[in-house]
């Protein structure tokens, strides 16, 4: 009987699981984690902060009890503190102090993320906070209640920025949202969608410092102003959000790492030592964009490399088709998904990118209600003609759309085939020259 040991039970490390004991019945699993919970999706933080849901209670989808109840062996707050690799073991400590050690035979590393911090100044001081685990979200919501805290500072906009900015914001407080570079999800999207976002924030109260440094974070005792190259501004509580970087120390050097210390995979999820797997965001992917491994830290792909390291770690042959990137934003109702490139990332890649584009209404003018206007930007290689990206926008929900445009990309399809693609036509739906196809039909 095989015996694998897998570090860290989030959304990888669950798929993972699941995957190994819902298919592999006779396989022994041992599961470590530091945490005291497991499965929390993060993507909801903003939502019960902002109070859009009744509670976190459902943002959670598994828990130890689940993993027992299928006969895995289950150590939580449990840090890892060692692996030897040619041993094949693995060792641990628990909140008491106990030394915990587990030989293996395969090892899936599932350690995530953490977030960046940057070497500023006062970032130690009460009421700095920072987002990513259940505790974290419990701290901010907790510190909202306060009627003394009325100012607070978001510190970068991308996706969780801006979505911690509304909801903040939501709950009555002044918010100001900085971020170093000139506009927001300037990762994902182009200026055509980032000047709407922009828009909806300001429309909403949200005050943007965007070109902005944070240089420090004052207080005597507590947070009581942000430091920027730009100014002073007094605030009562300072939210972190510049973004993440791969939990990849665990190796001790002895795997290979991409760029920025992530594990770098192949298609099975299979790490440059035998017998041990990497999944979720401590692990490189594969774009079909660029042809090229990335690192894209999404759940979507946490979940679907733990499916993938699953089952080849039990024997059977499985491996990722790559991954898009796919992603979608709602901010005060307005709705923005994207998938592949934008065009700053498809230059920088080496491509020589052109878009079309196209603005109408989702459904015929006489249909009066619920027909919000929609923008899409297709992006595509100018040599090749194969689709690289493509962005789009609505108070409707048109997020749908971008999952043909993942597909496209994954199947390398050109610009000159989407033009004359069947797409139906009902005024409850849609136009007869609808936007995909009018954006299309006018690439050059």
């Amino acid at each position: 009987m095989s015996k694998i040991v897998l570090i860290g039970a989030n959304h990888a490390g669950t798929a993972a699981a699941n995957t190994i004991l819902d298919n592999y019945p006779g396989t022994e699993l041992v599961i470590f984690d530091r945490n005291y919970n497991i499965s929390y999706l993060g993507c909801g933080t903003a939502l019960w902060v902002g109070r859009q849901i009744s509670g976190y209670e459902g943002l959670f989808y598994s828990n130890k009890g689940t993993f027992e109840a299928k006969k895995a062996k289950v150590y939580m707050e449990t840090e890892v503190t060692a692996i030897d690799f040619d041993a094949k073991k693995v060792t641990c400590k628990d909140k008491s102090g106990l030394e915990i050690s587990e030989t293996y035979d395969k090892l899936i590393i599932a350690t995530g993320s953490l977030p960046v911090i940057p070497k500023i100044k006062g970032l130690d001081l009460p009421g700095v906070e920072y987002v990513k685990l259940f505790q974290n979200g419990q701290k901010i919501n907790e510190a909202l209640d306060d009627w003394s805290i009325q100012n607070v500072a978001v510190v970068g906009a991308g996706y969780i920025g801006v979505e911690l900015a509304e909801a903040v914001r939501r709950r009555g407080k002044n918010v100001m949202l900085f971020e170093a570079m000139d506009t927001c999800l300037s990762a994902y999207y182009d200026d055509w969608f980032t000047d709407d976002m922009e828009k909806v924030l300001k429309d909403n109260g949200i005050q943007l410092h965007f070109g902005e440094m944070v240089k420090e974070v004052t207080g005597n005792g507590k947070v009581e102003s942000i430091i920027t190259d730009k100014g002073s501004f007094p605030v009562e509580m300072v939210i972190m959000a510049i973004g993440f970087k791969p939990n990849a120390s665990l190796s001790g050097g002895v795997l290979e790492t991409f760029d920025n210390g992530a594990f770098k995979v192949n298609r099975k999820q299979e790490t440059s030592r035998k017998d041990v797997y990497a999944v979720g965001d401590c692990a490189t992917v594969f774009s079909n964009a660029t042809q090229h491994d990335a690192y894209i830290a999404l759940a979507t792909n946490a979940v679907r490399s733990g499916v993938v390291a699953g089952h080849n770690a039990c024997g059977t042959s499985l491996e990722s088709v790559g991954v898009q990137g796919s992603n979608g934003i709602c901010i005060y109702g307005y709705k923005m998904v994207s998938t592949g490139l934008n065009l700053k990332a498809a230059e920088k890649a080496g491509f020589s990118p052109l878009y079309t584009q196209w603005e109408d209404t989702q459904k015929p003018a006489f249909i009066k209600e619920d027909n919000s206007k929609v923008k899409i930007r297709i992006i595509y290689d100018k040599n090749t003609r194969r689709i690289l990206g493509a962005q789009m926008a609505s108070y409707n929900d048109i997020s749908m759309g971008i999952h043909m445009f993942s597909l496209a990309i994954e199947e390398k399809v050109t610009i000159d085939k989407l033009k004359l693609l069947d797409i139906f036509f009902l005024p409850h739906f849609n136009q007869p020259y609808n936007y995909i196809t009018m954006a299309a039909l006018t690439a050059k």
